[in-house]
């Protein structure tokens, strides 16, 4: 006896619009509710992230974290947490549109050192979504910074054709604030690929 075979399927993870709460991906307040920081330059940090192919990345989930304008982060194992913003979140999530694209409001966070060395100012971004069997993790840097960016250990353990891709580009100006436009390529040729990073 024939069996039909078993139809394809998407693998997942799928996430439903209640994910998502409202000011998620506003990275300078603590809450929806709550007043923005004062505290260092507003930005906007957004791009698309696509497949190979050039195909968007529908319904992908980006979180991002990073320190606030001074360097520090409001976490136990921060020395300088007691002076870290208190009006500033400095984690947030957004998710891709139709398009694949995302944006954060953010802060342009502040350089510090950490067990590694010297870091240049940075967002972490996290991207999960359908067909992706692990979270990616990447590094965004500011062009503002060229001297801590060479300098900073992470971005220097990439090899050098690679750096372009983990910068961000200036972007003009959204409500008064400077933007940054940093697109994702999930797969691709090796010099237009998105350098990601192992869990550790």
């Amino acid at each position: 006896m024939s069996l039909p075979p078993t139809s394809q399927h998407t693998i997942g993870p799928f996430f439903p619009r209640t994910f998502f709460q409202p000011a998620d991906n506003d990275l300078t307040r603590l809450t929806a509710e709550a007043a923005p920081s004062m505290r260092g330059e507003r930005i906007i940090l957004r791009g698309q992230v696509l497949r190979e192919g050039g195909v968007p990345v529908v319904n992908g989930v980006l979180e991002a974290w990073q320190a606030d304008a001074a360097g520090r982060f409001a976490h136990p194992e921060d020395p300088e947490a007691h002076l870290a913003d208190p009006d500033f979140l400095g984690w947030g999530r957004a998710w891709t549109d139709a398009d694949g694209r995302y944006g954060f409001t953010t802060l342009l966070p502040g350089a510090y050192a950490d067990a590694t060395g010297q870091r240049a100012p940075h967002v972490n971004l996290t991207i999960m979504g359908a067909g992706l069997m692990r979270r990616l993790q990447t590094t965004v840097f500011f062009p503002d910074f060229p001297a801590l960016n060479a300098a900073d250990p992470v971005l220097s353990a990439v090899p050098a054709p690679h750096w372009p891709h983990l910068v961000a580009l200036p972007d003009g100006i959204e409500d008064g604030s400077r933007a940054f436009r940093f697109d994702l390529r999930l797969r691709g040729e090796p010099h237009e690929e998105t350098p990601f990073f192992e869990e550790g």
